[in-house]
């Protein structure tokens, strides 16, 4: 005979009802991110055939009902397979976009550097001696002409090449 003390083996290992739900929105919400993949990450990622099928499927479903019950779908598939490789796919992803918009950051400090300071100029041929010094000086000069007109003169085409040029010499590093 039971005591009302002494929890049923069964019941101890489970989880309990919060736990698997809480599962299932995890892996519905690495579905979501796994449909956002562009098509060639998703391609070489090695998934079950029924849940490429299934990540197909959504792409080509275009109603807000639809959508949401195959994204229901994906995340039942998805209890079955290894979400190692995906977790990563998507880690990998946004990563990348982080560094794109590190670059981006760097580039444009860079440049308000370089239009404010000609010990700047100094040092970014310092840190990347592959680039074009006599580009970059003119390119500055005119940056710095531009910046110096009224308002309503200014082009911005000098501020924007000289941008260019930063970013392609980080590119190169």
């Amino acid at each position: 005979m039971q005591t009302l003390d002494a929890p049923d083996d069964d019941t101890v290992d489970r989880p309990s009802k919060t736990q698997r739900k809480k599962a299932s929105h995890e892996l519905q919400d690495l579905g979501e991110a796994l449909v956002a993949l562009p098509e060639d990450r998703v391609a070489a990622l090695p998934l079950p055939e029924a849940l490429a099928d299934a990540v197909r499927e959504f792409r080509r479903t275009r109603s807000h009902e639809g959508r949401r019950r195959q994204m229901q779908y994906i995340g039942r598939l998805m209890r079955g397979t290894d979400t190692a490789p995906i977790r990563q796919a998507v880690l990998d992803m946004q990563l990348g976009r982080a560094k794109d918009s590190l670059a981006l950051h760097e580039s444009e400090r860079w440049r308000a550097e370089l239009i404010g300071s000609d010990d700047a100029l100094t040092g970014f041929l310092r840190e990347h001696p592959q680039a074009d010094a006599q580009r970059l000086r003119a390119l500055v000069r005119n940056a710095r002409k531009d910046a110096a007109a009224q308002p309503e003169q200014r082009s911005g085409r000098a501020y924007r090449e000289l941008f260019q040029f930063i970013k392609q010499a980080r590119l190169h590093e």
